[in-house]
């Protein structure tokens, strides 16, 4: 089976910043000005360049993130290398919710606009504006419609499409600033105090709402990093231009603010009364007063372009951001295929643009879309800092090579301000926190219910494959061997440490010296002779295969028993267990009276003693259909794909009587089973038997190792029953038996 198409590395610098300076500059200040004008009057530039600095200490935390994980997911890939599955598809849900509200919040903005374009072009040729221009469905209509145009155009081609209009509004916004501060200079110095005064009209909780109100405007960096995948040399470049476009937007933002202040207000009026009578308006309606006609229409302009671009930012990373996630099967599998024409996530793209238009239709109006925008990226911005601080810390095996200079004041520092907003924003505005609220519960409910079993099978896999994830998520796991013969140590060790690497865990060697009642250690010293050797031999055995173990000798007059209670006090994760014969009595009763009592994860190797794991370059793996056992199968699978490429068979055998429809489901089970549990070269094999231990003896016969899994029913439940010592004296292939705990 080939692998799925990927998404190539096709934009350089300018292309990156592009993207960012497509997603912030414009849209924010033009939309969500008035709205800050009318919560905290002239101090709204102080409110855009605090934001500013807020937002340069995010830019910090991302680049350090971005540097180490250069691919696309942004915030969400970051924290799903150190967080919990489940808390990791919560910060991508509210990635994946931020971007798609803020592009809601443009889709309404570039509406408005354009209906004001419209009204003033017909207007001008017939004498008024349509009737029909006049109502809300009209602008929520036209809103669809963009949203619509830009979404079947990112189906089509990634790249591309947002250069013109990102030239066009930098060059309007230069109009506007170098004209507003040639004014400026112009007019007496006492006229521009006055505009400026007073500076906190609503004190300081008006300045925070005006922050919480805008942070938003300096959204756009972080979809820089969400596209990471898809730039080149990403350790470079996203560091660089999420920057550069900090800069550009703090150096358009806080000069256009002031001069819309200094010399925007009509006679008699103020900038408070005017945001307050047309919030919306309040940029094109300042610059009327300062450059007349002319300015308003280019500030109209600049808004459809802006507003147009940052839409179509905004749906670009949503969509790159859903496909990450599915990918980790934290959302359906579906919305991760990438048209092999055209090169694009069609699927995530669509489904993107179907949930921004629900959301358009659900949001009242531009300021509770603004607010729920703000108030989302504040808190993933939050998160974004303690992730940054997690992955500094925990990165010892390779440290990010951008690393932000007075750590961890930075990341503390922004964090707390984002969080201190965020909930500033909540409580003054409980709209945006019910829509946040709705929003992550839904999400909850659709995780356990729809995504958790298969986002966990796939996390373990990854996991397995990426040793260092193991580190970063705050675990050092141990994997328990219990060892009576030393000839079959080195297959037992070199699994062990296929399963749990040596810098990231520990593989404890467990000899047991058996102790009968009455056992007199002086007259029967052979016994503990013969740990000496066994020792001996594993800690030869370690040093050839060039593993770091540690050993352990207990003495106890049950060897099993004193098995499990090892494996309980030091809370091992796994057992590894060595076994000739599955079908031998005695021993298999021991092993089964072992099993009945561990906690932990087994896996039972009966394989030759030279068997060592890269041996095993063709794996077939029998499938009965059930999947309690996949999620210590993706790590076994995992364990060995680090190791080297493997031929991964899944199999399932069916009675030859079984219904066509009832095959077809279960080769799509399969086929689901293989893409969660591997990226290797992998093949699903559905077979029509009566003799099921044959048909799986037959195939074997052509493969290098057999992994079987198989259900723990309960404590006295026997694990093996007589399906696998039948199996195993009809299969000469090395085998694997393994049981999940629980």
């Amino acid at each position: 089976m080939s692998r799925a198409p990927t998404l190539e590395p096709t934009i350089g610098l300018a292309g990156a910043t592009a993207i960012g300076v497509g997603a912030t500059i414009g849209g924010g200040i033009l939309a969500l000005a008035g709205a800050a004008f009318a919560a905290a009057g002239p101090s709204a530039i102080l409110a855009f360049a605090l934001n500013g600095v807020i937002a340069l200490l995010t830019v910090l935390s991302y680049s350090e993130m971005a540097s180490k994980f250069p691919e696309s997911g942004g915030v969400y890939l970051y924290s799903q290398k150190v967080l919990s599955i489940e808390a990791s598809f919560g910060v991508g849900w509210v990635l994946w919710f931020a971007s798609i509200v803020a592009g809601v919040l443009y889709a309404i903005g570039f509406a408005h606009f354009a209906m004001l374009l419209v009204a003033g072009v017909t207007t001008g040729l017939a004498g008024s504006a349509p009737g029909w221009m006049g109502y809300p469905a009209t602008i929520k209509l036209l809103a669809a419609a963009g949203t619509v145009f830009l979404a079947a155009g990112l189906m089509r081609k990634s790249v591309g499409g947002g250069a013109i209009a990102n030239v066009g509004k930098m060059i309007v916004f230069g109009v506007l600033i170098l004209a507003g501060l040639f004014v400026t200079i112009r007019q007496p110095v006492a006229d521009t105090s006055a505009a400026l005064r007073p500076f906190f009209a609503n004190g300081f909780s008006g300045l925070l709402l005006a922050m919480g109100y805008t942070f938003i405007a300096f959204q756009g960096f972080n979809l820089i990093a969400a596209v990471s995948g898809e730039i080149r040399e990403p350790t470079r470049t996203v560091p660089r231009a999420m920057i550069m476009t900090l800069f550009i937007a703090v150096a358009v933002y806080v000069p256009l603010l002031f001069v819309v202040t200094a010399v925007g207000t009509a006679e008699g009026s103020s900038i408070v009364l005017m945001a307050e009578a047309d919030p919306e308006g309040v940029v094109a309606n300042a610059a009327r007063v300062y450059l007349g006609g002319f300015g308003y229409w280019l500030v109209v302009l600049a808004a459809i372009l802006s507003m147009f671009s940052a839409l179509r930012a905004n749906i670009f990373a949503a969509s790159r951001i859903a496909r990450r996630m599915a990918l980790d099967r934290t959302l359906p599998a579906g919305l991760g295929i990438v048209n092999a024409d055209r090169g694009t996530p069609t699927v995530a793209v669509a489904i993107t643009g179907v949930v921004t238009l629900i959301i358009l239709l659900v949001l009242p109006d531009i300021a509770s879309a603004g607010a729920a925008s703000s108030l989302i990226t504040l808190i993933m911005f939050a998160l974004a800092h303690a992730v940054a601080v997690l992955i500094r810390v925990r990165s010892t095996r390779r440290p990010p090579p951008f690393r932000t200079r007075a750590f961890p004041i930075v990341p503390l520092v922004g964090g707390l301000a984002c969080l201190g907003l965020a909930i500033f924003q909540g409580v003054l505005v409980p709209s945006a926190g019910i829509i946040t609220a709705l929003w992550l519960g839904g999400g909850g409910m659709l995780f356990l219910g729809l995504f958790a079993r298969r986002a966990r099978v796939r996390g373990a896999f990854r996991q397995a494959l990426d040793p260092e994830l193991v580190t970063l998520r705050g675990r050092t796991p141990l994997v328990l061997v219990p060892v009576a013969n030393p000839q079959n140590s080195m297959a037992m060790i070199a699994l062990a440490q296929a399963l749990v690497p040596g810098d990231v865990g520990r593989v404890l060697l467990q000899t047991v010296v058996d102790a009968p009642p009455g056992w007199d250690p002086g007259s029967h010293g052979e016994s503990i002779d013969r740990a000496r050797e066994v020792v001996g031999e594993l800690l030869r055995a370690s040093a050839r295969l060039g593993v770091t173990a540690e050993t352990l000798v207990t003495v106890s007059p049950q060897p099993m028993q004193e098995i499990a209670r090892v494996a309980t006090l030091h809370r091992c994760e796994s057992v590894v267990i060595g076994m000739t014969d599955f079908g031998a009595q005695g021993r298999s009763e021991r092993l089964e009276s072992l099993l009945g009592s561990l906690d932990a994860d087994v896996v039972v190797l009966r394989a030759h003693p030279a068997w060592q794991p890269d041996a095993a370059k063709r794996i077939l793996v029998p499938v009965g259909g059930k999947r309690g056992h996949d999620h210590l199968r993706a790590t076994l699978l995992g364990s060995l794909s680090r190791i080297a490429e493997r031929e991964i068979t899944f199999l399932r055998v069916m009675h030859p009587t079984t219904p066509e429809g009832e095959v077809r489901r279960a080769r799509r089970l399969l086929q689901r089973i293989a893409d969660d549990e591997v990226h290797d070269e992998h093949h699903i094999e559905v077979v029509l038997d009566e003799d099921v231990g044959g048909a799986i003896a037959q195939r074997a016969a052509e493969c290098d190792l057999v992994i079987l899994g198989v259900q723990r029913a309960g404590k006295r439940a026997r694990l093996f029953g007589e399906f696998i010592p039948g199996l195993s004296r009809r299969v000469a292939t090395p085998l694997i038996v393994m049981s999940r705990n629980g």
